[in-house]
């Protein structure tokens, strides 16, 4: 695909409420500099998940106002909305390596104005380290659950807590852990009444999910 042939949903903000994503991984550092400054032109917010290192420096090194969340493997172009109020989605992982699903979920909120609040490394292996922030969750209104292996995160936090509860299952384990289709299955398996879940590694779909409860609210 070249630039000019990419068809923007510029429109998107104004229909769902939401702010365009691009996805950057499979598009070179040339398509996401004209997509980012065809978006800026038209005064939206330019926002890209997946995107390695070397493709931010040299799309960066192309257009210096562009910001690399490194982190989160993103890209934004524009100022980023001020957060309102308290946090209002905690995003948890079940270990460190989860880090950048959780973390391109957080910023996919925190482009639409919604703050965030994150618990890192709470994962089954050390169940103690979950209940522990228990405590902390009971007045976010909605939950996001990133895990990889065999996913169990999810689960467990939608079989201990009413709200909301999002599942990621994320492409990180040993063999049979298949690139997350492990976490995938198990999670759609779950037996925890009302657990939601996306795909693999889809932290943008489950902020997005997370975005629609919070608009659904009273």
């Amino acid at each position: 695909m070249s630039a000019p042939e990419a068809r923007l949903d510029l429109q998107r903000r104004q229909r769902l409420g939401m702010v365009e994503a691009v996805w950057g991984e499979h598009k070179s550092a040339d398509q996401i500099v004209a997509i980012l400054q065809t978006m800026h032109h038209a005064g939206e917010l330019a926002f890209v998940t997946r995107v390695d290192p070397l493709k931010a420096a040299e799309v960066q090194a192309r257009c210096p106002e562009v910001q690399v969340h490194a982190a989160a493997a993103c890209l934004t172009l524009g100022d980023l909305p001020a957060a309102d109020g308290q946090p209002l989605v905690a995003v948890l992982s079940g270990g460190t390596s989860d880090r950048r699903v959780a973390e391109e979920a957080a910023l996919a909120l925190r482009v639409h104005g919604v703050s965030t609040t994150s618990f890192l490394d709470v994962g089954v292996a050390g169940l103690h380290r979950l209940l522990a922030v228990l405590p902390d969750l009971e007045t976010l209104p909605v939950l996001i659950a990133c895990a990889g292996m065999e996913g169990a995160l999810p689960t467990v936090l939608a079989g201990l807590v009413p709200q909301p509860v999002i599942g990621v299952p994320v492409s990180v384990g040993y063999g049979v852990s298949a690139g997350g289709r492990a976490a995938l299955d198990g999670m759609l398996a779950s037996c925890a009444p009302g657990l939601s879940v996306v795909n693999i590694d889809n932290g943008y779909g489950a902020a997005m999910a997370a975005l629609r409860i919070l608009k659904s609210s009273p």
